[in-house]
């Protein structure tokens, strides 16, 4: 089959890799008919390599049809239509049973300490075959794959696999107050669909920033209140202070991460780590490796007192410094963590209905075969030509 395999920083290739197979009596394997790059994605593209092997398939937003089941598969036949979650969670364990999916007990790697595996997603994380390919592996046949009806294109439920389920945590834990106001930072994929969340979930005032005039737009047009960051600079506090009473928003979503803009000397840190070889690149990674904290910086900031801060972009430093001084003074509340999927399906599957009120049916803004998706990252990592979200066709 055909498959996106990482080979090194910037490079990424599509090759004929071996087709996965039934490996354990609750297997499925699944035909990919869409599966989408995520802001996580560019991770691997840029500064996680010490963590990966040339020739891994990366990738976690697949769906498709089911090709094959194992012997012990009940829930699913051969034909039924999927949407595969990126946490690889057995659904039974007590994590899971807490709604904890992505802290699996089944699937923790504790080589490394970590929490459950992710499909196409590092050594950190189970090193798992992932989803930008024609097939995909799928364990736990009974309680992963999330059954979606026939009819409606992809784009109804594929972003049940990571975009919805990551942004309805983000506004979730984000505890924004009925009639509240909550400002996002950044406006990607996920970003983008946590003020859609936020707004459909009743908060008073939806705010966005942003440095990409067309993420601005595209948000402004769905009644997001926007700020250009180029435009404001270190004046941004002040200004969203001023269109919140002056105390800040009572809820801040960090939809950005470890690879935010402004933040030069981390910025160069991340790019020497991945010059050193594996091994240590790796130790140091782990050790003492820090992210680009500016938009952390800025939520920080931002908040109002008494305020709550949720974290959906990915941090991955171990020796980040913060403002711990400002964060108690503040009595800022912090929640952040990995999305796990299958705690907001029942809240989501009745919103990707014909009404479309997340408006998931026009979110992608590109659709391109699996055979352009170097070309695809690259465009991603840039943000050329007005990419927020890029769906692949195997």
């Amino acid at each position: 089959m055909k498959a996106l395999t990482w080979h090194g920083k910037h490079d990424v290739r599509v090759d004929t890799v071996p087709d996965p197979v039934i490996q354990e009596p609750a297997d499925i394997v699944v035909k990919v008919t869409t599966t989408g790059l995520c802001g996580s994605d560019l991770h691997l593209y840029e500064v996680l390599g010490p963590f990966l092997d040339a020739g891994d398939i990366l990738g976690h937003e697949p769906m498709g049809i089911v090709e094959e089941v194992g012997p012990d598969v009940t829930a699913l036949r051969v034909g039924d239509r999927v949407v595969v979650p990126f946490n690889v969670s057995c659904g039974t364990c007590f994590m899971c049973e807490q709604g904890l999916h992505s802290q699996c007990e089944t699937t923790q790697v504790h080589e490394h300490g970590s929490g459950g595996s992710l499909f196409g997603y590092t050594k950190l994380y189970g090193q798992v075959p992932g989803g930008q390919a024609e097939y995909l592996r799928v364990p736990f046949g009974n309680t992963l794959p999330i059954a979606v009806p026939p009819g409606p294109a992809d784009d109804r439920f594929v972003y049940l696999s990571d975009v919805l389920p990551t942004a309805w945590q983000a506004v979730d834990y984000a505890a924004v107050p009925p009639e509240g106001t909550v400002a996002v930072l950044g406006l990607g994929p996920i970003g983008d669909m946590a003020a859609r969340i936020a707004a459909h979930r009743g908060a008073g005032q939806v705010i966005g920033i942003d440095i990409v005039p067309e993420r601005l737009r595209r948000a402004q047009a769905r009644g997001v209140h926007t700020f250009d960051l180029t435009e404001y600079g270190d004046k941004i506090t002040d200004a969203v202070r001023e269109a919140t009473g002056g105390r800040g928003p009572d809820s801040v979503i960090d939809a950005v991460g470890m690879e935010a803009h402004g933040a030069p000397l981390a910025k160069g840190m991340q790019q020497v780590t991945t010059l050193l070889p594996d091994a240590l690149a790796s130790r140091m990674m782990q050790r003492a490796g820090v992210d680009r904290l500016t938009a952390l910086h800025l939520a920080i900031e931002l908040v109002r007192r008494g305020g709550t801060i949720s974290l959906s972009g990915v941090y991955g430093g171990m020796a980040d410094p913060l403002p711990l001084l400002t964060m108690f003074d503040k009595q800022i509340q912090l929640r952040m963590g990995q999305a796990n999927v299958w705690r907001w399906v029942d809240d989501l599957l009745p919103l990707l209905t014909d009404a479309d009120p997340l408006g998931v049916d026009d979110f992608a803004t590109h659709r391109l075969p699996l055979a352009e998706a170097p070309h695809a990252y690259e465009m991603f990592q840039k943000k050329q030509d007005g990419a927020v979200k890029v769906l692949f066709t195997p």
